[in-house]
């Protein structure tokens, strides 16, 4: 075990004596959503979970890989997710709360721009890729001019859906998945819907930084580790799709298979949030999303589904 490593560990445990810590090796993978997939580790509610996460092409792609290579792909292996995560306790109608406490990128990532793919998938029909070697930087350069700070987070993260299909991870559900959320980062804590006896909640697709709609597809794509809190919440109010909150913000995401509609459920979370727990009517959190509310596009590419988030600020609801 690496002497970094095992120092951290040791402060983890440490720091939450009462939550016993788990390791998770980016050997126990999966490539779809299925609750027929079975658990890598089972863990009780409270445990933290140090996971290790691979890049999305699954190590396709490599420091010495040329243009050319990304016609080779094997699209059966993108989106490596690291998982399942048993749950113990938590059934369906409950709600699981994963709290992001360390986030820790690997030393070098990739972009590509591959045909058919991206918002401008006509315009660009030919294979480009660029690496980039991270180290500990906190930032790369993009070019002479261009400058990029890192801001890493997974791009991937969800519970099983309450179907024994297999689904392809490729476009975000209401059970999270591929929602390229870049809000969700070192501190946030990420609400989901639990469909399935232990929830099976699994991460992937680590990202160096990328802007929101992830318009040409791949972003900087990088392994990571991950280290977070995996707690579930009983009575909660039902959540139908994730949910998160930072020191910052609480808000809501939704996926569906047009700008449109995602716009309009996620503004119905949202005024659903805020009359539950803002003692709000109806009428007065609709109008405060419009006063105070943020809604954005996190994903676009990945058909048939787009994801939006509805963001509004803790200070504005006298949260501290």
């Amino acid at each position: 075990m690496p002497v970094a490593f095992l120092v951290f560990y040791l402060v983890m445990t440490s720091c939450y004596a009462e939550s016993p810590v788990f390791q998770l090796a980016d050997t126990h993978i999966h490539y779809r959503f299925s609750s027929a997939i079975k658990p890598a580790i089972t863990v009780p509610s409270g445990a933290i979970v140090i996971a290790d996460l691979k890049d999305s092409a699954d190590g396709q792609v490599g420091r010495s890989s040329v243009p050319d290579d990304l016609r080779k792909l094997d699209m059966n292996r993108v989106h490596p997710l690291t998982g399942p995560v048993f749950v113990e306790g938590a059934e369906p109608g409950d709600t699981l709360a994963v709290t992001l406490l360390r986030i820790e990128p690997g030393k070098w990532g990739w972009s590509a721009l591959v045909p058919d793919f991206g918002a401008l998938a006509e315009d660009f029909t030919g294979y480009y890729l660029r690496k980039f070697e991270l180290g500990d930087a906190t930032s790369i350069k993009f070019n002479e001019r261009v400058r990029l700070p890192l801001q890493p987070f997974p791009g991937l993260m969800g519970v099983a859906p309450a179907t024994d299909e297999m689904l392809t991870t490729m476009p975000p559900r209401e059970n999270g998945g591929n929602m390229d959320e870049p809000d969700i980062r070192e501190g946030t804590t990420v609400y989901f819907p639990v469909f399935v006896s232990g929830a099976l909640f699994s991460m992937g697709d680590g990202h160096a930084v990328q802007g929101r709609g992830e318009v040409s597809g791949p972003a900087l794509e990088i392994p990571m580790r991950v280290t977070y809190r995996i707690e579930v919440i009983k009575g909660h109010l039902p959540i139908k799709e994730p949910q998160y909150e930072n020191d910052t913000y609480y808000a809501v995401i939704s996926s569906a298979v047009s700008l449109d509609e995602a716009a309009k459920r996620a503004v119905r979370y949202m005024v659903d949030y805020l009359v539950a727990y803002h003692d709000l009517s109806p009428q007065d959190a609709y109008m405060l999303c419009t006063l105070a509310g943020d809604l954005m596009i996190n994903e676009l590419p990945n058909k048939p589904n787009v994801s939006m988030t509805m963001r509004i600020p803790k200070d504005v609801l006298g949260i501290r």
